[in-house]
Order: C-alpha cells, then sequence, then structure tokens
C-alpha cells in the first residue's frame, strides 16, 4: 500500500538486498509529494568516504526521488554549501512508500553523473554475480537503459546538466 506521506513528515529510507535483508536505514524530510512517488532531503552523517569518482563528506545535501512506478531512484548530491557533487542512481525495484519510511529493493547496478553529464556506471560485477530472478535482472536493464536515455536527453533533473566551460 502507498501513502502520501506530506512535505515536512519525517521518513525511514531503508535499502534492502533483493532477499529482503535490510543493508541500510536513515532518516530524511519530505520535500514534495508527486504523483508517482516522493522527493525527500538527506544528509549524509556517516564519516566520510571516497569512492575515487567522488566523496561523500558529512553534511553533504542528497535530494532523493523516489518513484513507485520506475526501477531506479536518483539522488542529486550537493555539498554543504550547496554546489552540486552529481547524481548517484540506484537501480532498484520501484518503491514502496508508506506513512512513515520508504522501502526500496537495491538491484546492484548504480550509475554517478557528474555535474558536466558523464556517466559512470558502476557495479556491474555485483550485478553479475548477484542472485536476481529473472524480472529483476530484465527490469533493471530496462531501468538503467530509462536512465540513460533520461540523461541523454537532459530530462528532469538532469536538464541541469551543464556543458563544460559553464
Amino acid at each position: 500500500m502507498t501513502h502520501n506521506p506530506p512535505p515536512g513528515h519525517i521518513v525511514t529510507v531503508i535499502k534492502l538486498d533483493p532477499q529482503g535483508n535490510e543493508k541500510i536505514r536513515y532518516q530524511g524530510t519530505i520535500l514534495e509529494r508527486v504523483p508517482n512517488g516522493v522527493i525527500i532531503e538527506a544528509s549524509w552523517t556517516l564519516p566520510a568516504r571516497d569512492l575515487g569518482y567522488t566523496s561523500f563528506e558529512p553534511g553533504d545535501r542528497f535530494t532523493e526521488y523516489y518513484y513507485t512506478d520506475r526501477w531506479y531512484n536518483i539522488f542529486d548530491i550537493a555539498n554543504p554549501v550547496g554546489q552540486r557533487k552529481g547524481w548517484y542512481c540506484n537501480v532498484t525495484e520501484p518503491a514502496r512508500i508508506l506513512e512513515d519510511h520508504i522501502e526500496q529493493v537495491d538491484l546492484f547496478l548504480d550509475a554517478w553523473i557528474n555535474p558536466t553529464g558523464e556517466i559512470l556506471i558502476l557495479d556491474e560485477d555485483e550485478f553479475a554475480e548477484a542472485t536476481l530472478s529473472n524480472e529483476q535482472r530484465n527490469r533493471a536493464h530496462q531501468g538503467l537503459q530509462a536512465l540513460l536515455y533520461m540523461i541523454e536527453q537532459r530530462q528532469e533533473m538532469f536538464s541541469e546538466i551543464r556543458t563544460q566551460g559553464q
């Protein structure tokens, strides 16, 4: 059952593995309800994490887009003063949005998009080795293709990709 928690409402985000085991949980604040999901804001509260292509630092702001009808979510990440670091996209099952929490099953494939639109596909080896159903595997590929199309077409939040030198 999907609920529509109001803006300003605190929710807990619960990321699950494909077998339903909890991987991480954290809190965020609902910014906006949209017909097919919610947009929340959360802050990075863990120690700094250098990923090579970017780093997550305490205080980084994550504007997170969860959809009930798409096989991915999108995190628009900015430093504490609002400078965009990029977008981190998780290929996932559609979100379950409940009154006090959001559940999402992670399907391992991820993508990083820097502010100029360069794309880095992540965790393909993890995805290849994962125990997934045929539907999860097929939908994950479709979700990734839909994301890549959105980026290429500069749709929705990706309309803010800047060209080199901007």
